[in-house]
């Protein structure tokens, strides 16, 4: 054909297809000629000199894949062919394979053969441009690369192309990886056709896959291309080897075996690579290199071309692969390398191998195979020992699934004696309780468990036990110390018969001990034997002791025994390691601390010696020195621990806000735990335990380092917590936080510490708290709640109360005294006294509650919500925030349905106005006050806070610092009280309607306030009495109007009978101070209210008869002194009788009825008001003046003001008699007793002469003056105020008794336990228990000071004898029983009560050699006998020979 010149192309020249396509269009219309006569015409003018290579890129550029049709197409056309082939491209392929053709004729060879040739050709002109040692191609090489392909799959598509021919030729070339890659992802060359044509291409693939891992990508196309080039390949020989094929011919056989083997391969160089031992600059490349085949595993399980089963099948493979990798270790090489191979100190490659290969397992899967290794192959004992690690770690159900392994494999080697599942069972516990006890328990307790008891897997028969003991034996050599040490602390159980066997273990133990320089004997006093702690020095280890002693002598007050046993048996460590340790020079504080006191009981108890002593306190003083001078020891190593702890921190931090998986967080919660185990070893469990965590007030940590520790956690929960929470809600944030507070409770030193941060956090610097702070905190305040029993039990400070009095939270089944849980325990410290601690409260139980409810499941909402924080919500937001009064509180609201918490798809309101920074407070607290998962809860009998619960908190609230002004606190409390409470049902904590229960409760809340003070209290947050809500509560009970005498009287004696052994020192102390708290609670009320008034027809009268048993059965026991009501209970008493009269038709009537009940029924009061009428006549007459309109005193009460008058005459007259008015014996004496020892001048000589004026005819009088007296006498004994009072005492009651001994009246004082009626009975009643006992003392402090002549009187009176031996031995049991007074002498004339003893036995003989033998009967005689025959045997011998009548036999001699 012959062209124009102008149009002919140079052969250099080279122009697009395209081009000359849209050339020819140009200069010929479409119309003038057809598609076929142009596309013959273009391939004869190309024919004529024409480049394959070229000619493939220029028909690869108009692919759909990597090129555009051209311009000339229209969108329209475009559109309308797109289902159609290219015409271009139809073209191209065409032009291309016509060419070939040509060409292979002229070189006489297949077309398939020149295609190739021509392929390989440009592929290599590709790829050796530029750096053949280059990995990857480069951005250009690639790009004409897949423009070459797409080619060479057209030619494939037209059946003249080879893709095995290529493999062969370019296998001949050095091929590159990136470019099979390509070659495969374009369905060119498949993976079999590669290792089908050379036995070499699995060892070039390793190669290949080992310097592409190594590669270092300075882009990130590069670094993509090799991600998709390594995953890509790796995938298709997954498929490979481990898809089941439908072709069993040797060659396809063949094939998978090749894929295992790349992989297998590539896997020994990745272990390889982490257990090699380089140089800095070589290991950060391998690393890089078998970080980059790692993330290759996790790409494959993800990827969605390789199948599940395929996937599980290359999991099992690689998994055995690494447990079997090189066992090069013996089992006795990991028995003594075992601490070194936790999940912390494991390769974090390694951990994330085992974390992608086991992701398709479950746990019991897992260990079953992990069995199955380990019975049929060698392991390498650190990949097996790490991957239990690793899985105990990702895995929540690791440690029933690894007990229950354990179990089997124990039974297994009993069974059948099996040695190696029994080092398998040990090796894997060993491990299990290397990653702390938040995973597995200690290795102790395992051991214990196992073997501690007969029921142990050993304890079937003797052959059973010997084989223990032997393996046991065979581990001696090979075993760590702390092993050792668990095995003869804790040894296993051996029948009494077979404890030899158990010894010649036990010794062999201890000589490997002493091989190794560790002796028993040298052990710390509370060394963790527990073999999780790493080895501990022994400096370490005193210093561990020291602290756990004091910690000890902290909560008992008491030198522990394993201090006082070293101090004698293990004297050389207590010498040299333990008082070092405890007598660190340091500054001493002011005010001495637990340390100080602990030396001091040391110092006291002769441990210390004086010069060690001596040499401490000199130190202790240039401390203090050098620190005034500015010299300060710095903390060894404590800034980079603190430092590493920060930056775990915050990859914590980092990993929860980028979402990370489970996995990952579990992981870097190990390695926290890890950096904390050697930052504060542990105390051993068997010495800590399940502890009780002794909580002190202001108790600061010694440890600088561990205090910093602490705070580093607290400000790291807290930083995870909103940097969580940014991205989701509770509920969807997974279980880091639950996960983190088992790491605190794995550390419980680090754990003790921090719950003493809190506690004294909270009150101290709470309202200063941020947002954040109060969010953390709350939360982990829920978390430590949700641990349950993992959480050990706090005790509050000595003498706390219970919270219930406090907090208002302590559930009714704890010990009010004993233990509590920790978050009853903080909640606690969670004050609501003022205003500025009650809107902390708030903030705080807010965040809580939120927390909980968000967080939680509908079935577990008890398990993460604390009860007392939500009773303590439940009383504040009504307080704080009167809008919620019109829900009607928390009770009756039922819950709708349709809210689940923390269950929700959206985020609950609760949470997002929580952590909204525009929202107020008061918004967030109505959000959750009408959250219908929150009110649900007030359903439940533990979330119901109570009406005495409410009262409790109420009464603590200071009122001059109180939130409310007292109008809103008044109009708070009578909303709470009248229409929140009293209408409530009982079984919600209300009063059920009736207002005498309601006024129950507020009694008993009173009444608890005072005997249940909160001296855990710092002063500065302590409440005074006088500035409490008391008032304002007592007005509601005045308010209610039933509160009447018979009520409140009922009342008392209900607590009052709770302590009704009067033997029971404790038992007295506490009803002594019910009943002080009571009186201060009547002496509140109005003294009308205490005596009724009952209408008996038309008449109306006054009903004493409650308080005549209540003084009688009460008062009267804690009467100081005794037989005397204090002053303003007497008035108080008295006024409301005078009160209640007014109600009454005729008052004096009334009054003169009561007045005389009283003085029969209730003698204790009637002394006391002749006693005190000096202070009440212008009380009482005041008062019966202003309610009778100045009539006279009523008779009764005008004899109270006669018999006092009388008295005061008495005493002020030492010449004339006065008449003696017509009353009472026992109000004459009192109202003359009270006269007589009030201070006025007596003169001692006429005391006698004037009583003996009243002897004649007034004889009962001094009878009951006489007993005052001995009262007085005894309260000198039991509350001395010198020597003066016991003997003015005595004075005045010998005095009166010179004048009675004549008679038997005064006698009758001694018997108070007889049946026997007699007048002087009522001094029996008004007297305290304690005087009546202590009545024989009285008696022989008088008996021996009287003169002989009136001694002998004495004898001669009725009963005299009697009353002595019978008040001598009773004497004699007080003082055999302890229960004799003794008093710290303040003067060296005053006699001791112990001398009455030895006088009154001489007296007492003296009285018996005095007396007639007819003073007493037969049936007297013999009683006495009885009695002294066991007490004194002497005055029964006594007693016998002077008093038994005369033997007439003996007369009758004839």
């Amino acid at each position: 054909m012959s062209l124009e010149p102008s149009s002919v192309l140079a052969p250099s020249q080279k122009t697009s297809l395209s081009s000359l396509l849209a050339s020819r269009a140009g200069k010929r219309p479409r119309e003038h000629l057809s598609g076929e006569e142009l596309q013959e015409a273009a391939i004869q003018l190309l024919n004529s000199n024409q480049n394959l290579s070229d000619l493939l890129l220029e028909v690869g550029q108009h692919s759909p894949k990597f090129g555009k049709v051209d311009h000339y197409w229209d969108s329209g056309e475009r559109d309308a062919f797109d289902h159609r082939p290219d015409p271009v491209q139809k073209t191209g392929a065409s032009f291309l394979l016509s060419e070939l053709k040509r060409q292979s004729q002229e070189l006489g060879v297949p077309v398939g053969v020149l295609s190739v040739k021509v392929v390989l050709e440009r592929v290599l002109e590709l790829t050796t441009e530029g750096d053949e040692d280059h990995v990857l191609l480069t951005s250009a090489q690639r790009a004409q690369l897949c423009v070459l392909l797409q080619s060479t799959r057209e030619l494939l598509s037209l059946g003249t192309f080879s893709p095995r021919l290529l493999w062969q030729e370019y296998w001949k070339a050095q091929p590159k990886l990136e470019v099979i890659y390509h070659l495969h992802a374009e369905n060119i060359l498949a993976l079999e056709d590669l290792f089908e044509s050379n036995d070499d291409v699995g060892s070039w693939l390793v190669k290949e896959f080992q310097a592409l891992c190594g590669l270092l990508p300075s882009q990130e196309e590069e670094e993509l291309t090799k991600q998709k080039i390594l995953s890509t390949v790796m995938c298709a020989l997954v498929r490979g080897g481990f898809e089941e094929a439908q072709d069993t011919a040797s060659s396809s056989r063949r094939f998978p075996q090749r894929c295992c083997s790349v992989l297998d391969n590539m896997l020994s160089w990745l272990l390889d690579s982490l257990s090699s031992s380089q140089g800095p600059q070589e290991q950060e490349e391998g690393k890089a290199a078998a970080m980059a085949w790692v993330g290759v595993f996790e790409a494959c399980v993800s990827h969605a071309s390789v199948l599940g089963q395929a996937l599980r099948r290359f999991s099992t493979r690689s998994l055995t692969h690494i447990l079997t990798h090189c066992p090069r270790l013996k089992v006795s090489d990991a028995i003594a390398m075992q601490n070194n191979w936790t999940f912390a100190k494991t390769n974090p490659l390694l951990t994330s191998l085992f974390c992608k290969l086991c992701v398709l397992f479950s746990m019991e899967e897992l260990l079953s195979h992990l069995q199955q290794v380990l019975e049929t192959h060698e392991v390498n004992w650190q990949h097996v020992l790490s991957c239990l690690s690793t899985l105990l770690v990702y895995h929540s159900d690791g440690q029933p699934c690894l007990k229950e392994m354990l179990s089997r494999l124990l039974s297994l080697a009993f069974e059948v004696y099996d040695l190696e599942s029994m080092i398998t069972a040990f090796l894997l516990a060993r491990q299990g309780a290397l990653e702390g006890s938040a995973l597995f328990p200690s290795y102790s307790d395992w051991f214990k468990l196992a073997f501690g008891g007969a029921s142990g897997y050993h304890g079937n028969s003797k052959k059973s036990l010997v084989f223990l003991l032997k393996f046991l034996s065979d581990l001696v050599p090979f075993d760590p110390p702390q092993y050792l040490k668990v095995h003869i602390l804790h040894p296993p159980y051996v029948p009494a018969k077979h404890r030899a066997l158990l010894q010649e273990y036990v010794s062999l133990a201890k000589t490997r001990l002493a091989d190794l320089k560790v002796s028993v004997e040298e052990m710390g006093l509370y060394e963790d034997v527990t073999g999780a702690a790493p080895t501990v020095l022994p400096q370490h280890q005193a210093q561990q002791d020291v602290e756990k002693a004091i910690s000890l002598f902290e909560s008992t007050g008491k030198i522990s025994a394993m201090v006082m046993e070293a101090s004698i048996f293990r004297r050389p460590y207590f010498l040299s390691r333990f008082l070092p340790a405890l007598l660190t020079p340091r500054v001493l504080p002011v005010k001495a601390d637990a340390r100080m006191n602990f030396i001091e009981a040391l110092r006291r108890a002769d441990k210390i010696p004086s010069a060690v002593y001596s040499s401490y306190t000199d130190s202790c003083h240039s401390e203090s020195q050098r620190q005034q001078c500015g010299v300060v020891r710095p903390l060894e190593g404590s800034e980079a621990v603190l430092a590493v702890l920060r930056s775990q921190l915050q990859e914590l931090r980092r990993l929860l806000s980028s979402g990370a998986n489970h996995g990952d967080v579990s992981a870097q919660l190990a390695r926290i735990s890890d950096t904390l185990s050697g930052a504060s070893p542990e105390p051993p469990e068997e010495a800590v335990g399940h502890h009780v965590i002794q909580l002190q007030t202001g108790a600061l940590c010694s440890n600088e380092l561990q205090t910093r520790l602490v705070n580093a956690l607290l400000r790291g929960f807290c930083q995870c917590l909103l940097d969580a929470s940014k991205a989701n809600p509770p509920n969807r944030q997974g279980t880091w936080a639950a996960q983190f507070v088992k790491l605190l409770l794995g550390h419980r030193r680090l754990l003790t510490s921090l719950l003493h941060r809190l506690w004294d956090l909270l009150p101290q610097q709470g309202p200063s708290l941020g947002a954040a702070h109060v969010l953390g905190l709350a939360a982990l305040l829920v978390q430590l709640h949700a641990a349950g029993p993992l959480c050990p039990m706090v005790q509050l400070p000595s003498s706390s109360p219970t919270t219930s009095s406090s907090s208002a939270s302590s559930s009714s089944s704890l010990d009010p005294c004993g233990p509590l849980p920790v978050s009853e325990a903080l909640n606690a410290a969670l004050l609501s006294h003022n205003s500025d601690h009650m809107n902390f409260s708030l903030r705080f139980c807010v965040a809580a509650v939120s927390y909980g409810l968000c967080s939680s499941h509908p079935e577990g909402v008890q398990q993460c919500i604390p009860s007392g924080l939500y009773k303590k919500l439940v009383y504040l937001v009504p307080r704080l925030v009167p809008e919620a009064r019109a829900e009607g509180g928390c009770k009756g609201r039922g819950q709708p349905e349709h809210l689940q918490p923390g269950g929700g798809a959206e985020e609950p309101g609760v949470w997002s106005c929580l952590t909204d920074p525009t929202v107020t407070l008061t918004a967030s607290v109505l959000e959750l006050w009408r959250y219908g998962p929150f009110r649900s809860l007030q359903k439940l009998p533990a979330y119901q806070l109570s009406f005495p619960e409410w009262l409790a908190l109420e009464l603590r609230v200071q009122r001059s610092q109180d939130a409310l002004s007292d109008p809103q606190r008044q109009e708070y409390e009578q909303w709470a009280c009248e229409q929140l409470y009293l209408p409530t049902a009982l079984g919600q904590g209300g009063c059920g309607g009736d207002v005498q229960s309601t006024c129950t409760h507020i009694l008993n809340a009173v009444m608890d306030m005072s005997t249940r003070p909160q001296s855990w209290l710092s002063p500065d947050h302590s409440v005074p009495l006088t500035d409490t809500c008391l008032p304002d509560v007592l007005s509601r009970l005045q308010s209610s109007g039933r509160a009447d005498g018979h009520f409140l009287f009922d009342v008392v004696a209900g607590r009052c009978s709770k302590s009704p052994d009067s033997q029971d020192l404790g038992s007295e102390l506490s009803l002594q101070q019910t009943l002080h708290t009571w009186n201060r609670v009547i002496l509140a009320l109005p003294a009308l209210s205490l005596i009724p008034v009952k209408t008996e027809g038309a008449k109306r009268s006054l009903d004493c008869q409650p308080l005549i048993e209540h003084v009688n059965l009460y008062q009267r026991k804690v009467c100081s002194p005794a037989g005397l009501l204090p002053y303003p209970l007497t008035a108080h008493f008295l006024r409301g009788i005078v009160g209640a009269s007014m109600c009454c038709e005729r008052p004096a009537a009334s009054i003169n009825r009561a007045v005389s009940q009283i003085s029969q029924q209730c003698p204790l009061l009637l002394a006391s008001a002749g006693h005190w009428w000096g202070h009440l006549s212008p009380v009482l007459g005041s008062q019966w003046n202003r309610g009778s309109d100045g009539d006279f005193l009523p008779e009764k009460l005008q004899q109270l003001a006669d018999c006092h008058s009388w008295a005061c005459r008495w005493v002020s007259s030492s010449t004339s008699q006065s008449a003696v008015p017509s009353a009472p014996a026992l109000l004459l004496a009192a109202c003359l007793h009270q006269q007589w020892t009030s201070g006025l001048d007596i003169s001692p000589r006429s005391s006698p002469e004037r009583l003996a004026q009243l002897q004649q005819h007034h004889r009962p009088m001094l009878v009951f003056l006489l007993f005052f007296c001995m009262s007085d006498l005894l309260t000198a004994y039991l509350a001395p105020q010198g020597a003066e009072s016991v003997k003015q005492a005595q004075q005045q009651c010998c005095d009166i008794l010179t004048l009675l001994v004549d008679s038997a009246d005064w006698l009758h004082l001694f018997h108070s336990q007889s049946t026997e009626q007699n007048q002087y009975q009522s001094a029996t009643i008004i007297s305290t228990e304690e005087n009546n006992r202590l009545m024989p003392l009285a008696f022989y402090s008088l008996v021996p000071s009287l003169d002989a002549a009136v001694l002998n009187r004495a004898v001669s009176a009725p009963r005299f004898l009697y009353t002595a031996v019978l008040s001598y031995c009773k004497l004699l049991q007080l003082f055999l029983d302890g229960e004799t007074p003794k008093p710290r002498p303040v003067s060296s004339q005053q006699m001791d009560v112990s001398q009455v003893l030895s006088r009154a036995q001489q007296v007492l003989l003296k009285i018996i050699i005095l007396s007639s033998p007819g003073c007493l009967t037969h049936t007297q005689r013999t009683e006495l006998e009885e009695l002294c025959g066991e007490l004194d045997p002497e005055v029964a011998a006594t007693l016998s020979m002077q008093l038994s009548p005369p033997d007439l036999s003996q007369e009758m001699d004839f």
